[in-house]
């Protein structure tokens, strides 16, 4: 099945959700300019090293942000198996041996000379697109049988099967929590989640305890001063960092934590640093941004299905989603309500790979708003395929 479009001669794109990314993006490259300076003096020489690169990779962004806003979203119907073949290959890749780049213990990256990307990444937006159009050609079979819904959960559980290989425990956890989420839009039935949901729990308690460092982590949690300048050092750090800031903060540039006290301040920890920097207000501002981002999602979601474009609505729901579950579990983590999981910031923490695929997101969910806002998708067309089947 295809989705048909007409030609476009202007584009509408969702003013809020654009909006809102671009307050992340600025208020994103700010911090890692302010949270980056000590450590890219002592490695780089120049305390602005991280901050040209950051901007580097934000131009690179936007080219290919853009590019992407120019492709009609049946192109991504029409390669969701590909896409899905493609992040098997990756998660294969990486984990080849001598192929695979380790940072700090994971082998979560590939190596293309001075490139580095982190197939987590790329696999998370691929994911995406297949389940959308998974839950699409198989829509009856979804909601009439249970092998209906199994056969999409044994791919993502094999996904992130290979992810934890890696290791990439949180990127496995934002993956199934937004596919768990969108098989419930879909018409999951509430006992059906309940119960994966349980087994999902039951299955992550397990993983836990079977890694010694991922146990430590959780008891570290928990009881971060009772060894904070151990296991509970981290997080002992960003909870100083958020005293600190208080409601009006320290003032840009002002931060303690991000002189060698607090690891990762500008990629994992960069909100505990704005937060002592910025403070509560600041904090306040950057959440209400990514709230805007996934209510922008959800919304322009809603529409598309309200027009039966199924499709285009579980692409946004399922972006909209992955973006907003993945900012508040780096919010927790920093904020030390979750277990220390290694994800970044969406849009605001350093790092190439994690910024040009947010942007391609946030460019696709701009895509899809402007194709049902200017009615390039055709209804009649799509009722018309849906009578005959939804295909295999």
């Amino acid at each position: 099945m295809q989705l048909e479009a007409v030609a476009e001669d202007s584009y509408r794109y969702d003013l809020p959700l654009l909006y809102g990314t671009l307050l992340i993006l600025a208020i994103g490259l700010l911090m890692v300019a302010s949270a980056s300076m000590s450590i890219a003096e002592q490695h780089a020489g120049s305390p602005l090293h991280f901050f040209f690169k950051q901007s580097c990779y934000m131009t690179l962004s936007a080219a290919v942000a853009f590019a992407v806003t120019r492709i009609p979203v049946q192109f991504w119907f029409n390669q969701q198996g590909w896409l899905m073949v493609g992040s098997f290959l990756l998660l294969a890749l990486v984990l080849a041996p001598g192929v695979g780049h380790n940072v700090n213990g994971s082998t979560r990256w590939l190596r293309f000379g001075p490139v580095s990307v982190q197939v987590s990444e790329i696999t998370k937006f691929f994911i995406i697109v297949y389940l959308s159009g998974y839950l699409v050609r198989h829509r009856a079979a979804f909601e009439e049988s249970a092998l209906g819904w199994i056969r999409p959960l044994f791919l993502m559980l094999l996904t992130g099967g290979l992810l934890l290989l890696e290791p990439d425990f949180g990127a496995t956890v934002v993956i199934l929590t937004t596919t768990f989420s969108l098989f419930f839009l879909a018409g999951l039935r509430l006992r059906y989640v309940l119960l994966l949901l349980g087994l999902l729990l039951s299955a992550f308690a397990l993983l836990i305890l079977m890694a010694p460092y991922r146990l430590e982590r959780l008891t570290a949690f928990m009881h971060p001063w009772a060894n904070q300048y151990g296991s509970g050092y981290q997080l002992t750090q960003s909870l100083i960092a958020f005293g600190r800031g208080g409601l009006w903060g320290a003032g840009l540039g002002n931060s303690l934590q991000k002189l060698f006290y607090l690891p990762e301040a500008h990629t994992d920890f960069l909100f505990a640093v704005m937060a002592e920097e910025l403070g509560l207000l600041g904090c306040i501002a950057v959440m209400s941004g990514y709230g805007l981002m996934m209510w922008r999602g959800m919304f322009i979601g809603r529409k598309a299905y309200q027009m039966e474009a199924y499709f285009h609505a579980y692409l946004a729901y399922g972006f909209g989603l992955c973006l907003g579950t993945q900012a508040l579990f780096n919010m927790a983590v920093n904020l030390g309500w979750l277990p220390t999981k290694g994800l970044t910031l969406p849009l605001m923490s350093y790092g190439g790979s994690s910024l040009v695929v947010n942007c391609v997101v946030i460019a696709l969910l701009l895509r899809v708003g402007h194709e049902v806002e200017s009615g390039e998708i055709s209804v009649q067309s799509w009722k018309r395929k849906r009578a005959r089947g939804w295909g295999g």
